[in-house]
């Protein structure tokens, strides 16, 4: 049952987030005007706020896929995974809250107010990767750990991934192109690469199957 349950929130999740990144597209980049963003903001209000509803509707079934996940890791291993997908899901609502806010009154919208909400809700792509190197580093760790079951090729696609985002953190500094905050090194290679990591892995263990809460990793089979 949870290894079903597994499989169908992480393909579900696939599904939803993927509706939500079409119907958003490319936000303005961090040199548009604030005339240029209340343009975008009128043209795409509707899209928007789609893809603030698929943000919404992904929640719960990220919670899932963590909750269930997090039962094959040990202590405390299972925590530090844990506390990186929490602040995954908070730092998904704060950035909605903001576009969904800009996206509700578009013809009201002050273009040196919209620049603003803007450039605080485009750093969401590069403050998260303080969220996901806490999920995958621990996952990563007990890959190639000797005494544990995850598989190396995990552990490899897991190392590849916290690499990234460890050199994604220059966005912080970034002001315009691929590294620029919520640009495409963020929201494309590196949204695309974590995301890729953890349908890998999710997967992986529930085709492996589940095991009962207090088991963890070790009544997993490497493969």
């Amino acid at each position: 049952m949870a290894s079903r349950a597994l499989i169908g929130s992480a393909v579900a999740l696939t599904a939803v987030s993927l509706i939500g990144l079409a119907a958003l597209g490319t936000l303005p980049a961090s040199g548009d005007s604030g005339e240029q963003v209340v343009t975008w903001f009128r043209t795409h209000s509707t899209s928007v706020r789609w893809s603030v509803w698929a943000g919404t509707v992904s929640a719960p079934l990220f919670a899932v896929v963590i909750a269930l996940l997090r039962r094959l890791l040990p202590a405390p291993h299972r925590d530090v995974f844990l506390i990186g997908g929490a602040a995954l899901v908070v730092s998904i609502a704060i950035q909605s809250w903001i576009l969904g806010g800009l996206a509700l009154r578009p013809d009201r919208l002050e273009p040196a107010t919209a620049r603003t909400l803007l450039d605080v809700a485009v750093f969401f792509g590069p403050v998260l990767t303080g969220a996901t190197m806490t999920m995958v580093a621990p996952v990563t760790l007990l890959a190639f750990n000797g005494s544990a079951t995850l598989p190396k090729w995990l552990g490899m696609l897991g190392a590849v991934t916290f690499a990234e985002q460890a050199v994604e953190t220059v966005t912080i500094f970034g002001s315009t192109g691929f590294t620029e905050p919520g640009g495409a090194m963020n929201m494309q290679l590196g949204a695309g690469l974590v995301f890729a990591w953890l349908l890998t892995f999710a997967v992986w263990a529930g085709a492996r199957g589940i095991p009962e809460p207090g088991r963890a990793i070790g009544s997993l089979r490497a493969v």
